[in-house]
């Protein structure tokens, strides 16, 4: 499953119900890019982060 492992963004579900059956309708997944992220405590890692993580700097990315 898709999910940001910095805010834990994931895709949302809900369910559209009509007089014969129920439907789940599945919205958007977030925008994941791979990159190559440096941790507090001085690590480099790689994850998969939303955008809207990458643009409000909330992960500092290495290089």
């Amino acid at each position: 499953m898709a999910v940001c492992e910095s805010c834990g963004k994931r895709r949302n579900k809900s369910n559209k119900v009509s007089f014969s059956n129920k439907h789940h309708r599945v919205f958007q997944q977030p925008n994941l890019q791979r990159c190559h992220v440096v941790l507090p405590n001085g690590t480099h890692k790689t994850m998969r982060v939303c955008t809207s993580c990458i643009r409000a700097n909330k992960v500092r990315r290495a290089g």
